[in-house]
């Protein structure tokens, strides 16, 4: 399992900032049930979704930022399951765009990539591995929107968020995976040790011309989230 404990550029869990948040929230002092319940509803809740620079930033860069996606939630949440000897590993696939259709509008969504880059984290839990992707949507915003999903090839898509029941979400930590976006897969990726390696190989920004528009845009798209995330209505 030490493979999978590994403190790495991206998950840098020794940076001062994850080692203080650690010691403030008392997480080495938990049981193991209750380590991986705290830190999965930290990072799903406390770091609201949303889009970072890039997919490989280290983990102590999402922390700073507040926010982020399906890959940089999974790295901030990796880092922190390893800091307090959790063996956590990180799982890639291609993801259908259709299912960021309202989180993405206008030409942000016309100049995403038809299949998305996605990732989450897996858990090492008595005995098997768990995935733990519905770390991806915090509550307020999955609140506002999961009404609004669109009814596509037998399941439900939109706003970040692709389920085959809508009505039976169920995102909570009770000891057993979580999906959020596992509907729109198109392609499996494989299993990595960290997420250095993986985004060695796979990025959503993987161009010039790509990643100067997404940094153009990206300040808005999250704009938009916010106002997602508070609004009465949308």
């Amino acid at each position: 399992m030490n493979n999978y404990l590994q403190n790495t550029r991206m998950l840098d869990f020794h940076s001062p900032s994850i080692q203080q948040l650690i010691i403030q929230k008392g997480w080495h002092q938990l049981s193991e049930n209750d380590k991986i319940a705290d830190i999965y509803n930290f990072v799903r809740n406390e770091i609201t979704f949303g889009y970072n620079s890039s997919d490989d930033i280290p983990a102590s860069q999402v922390l700073l930022d507040g926010y982020g996606q399906c890959n940089t939630k999974s790295t901030l949440l990796m880092a922190l399951l390893r800091a307090v000897n959790i063996p956590c590993r990180i799982h890639g696939f291609y993801i259908d765009k259709k299912m960021q259709k309202g989180a993405l509008t206008g030409i942000t969504y016309m100049f995403a990539p038809k299949k998305i880059v996605h990732a989450w984290t897996e858990v090492y839990f008595e005995g098997n591995w768990v995935a733990l992707e519905g770390v991806i949507i915090d509550d307020r915003y999955l609140h506002q929107v999961k009404g609004r999903l669109c009814r596509l090839d037998g399941g439900y898509i939109g706003y970040g968020i692709a389920v085959d029941q809508k009505e039976k979400m169920d995102v909570c930590w009770r000891g057993k995976s979580t999906f959020i976006q596992s509907f729109s897969i198109t392609d499996e990726l494989g299993v990595y040790n960290n997420p250095d390696l993986f985004f060695e190989k796979y990025q959503n920004t993987n161009g010039c011309i790509k990643k100067i528009l997404f940094k153009r845009l990206r300040k808005k798209i999250n704009k938009r989230l916010d106002y997602i995330r508070g609004a009465s209505n949308i």
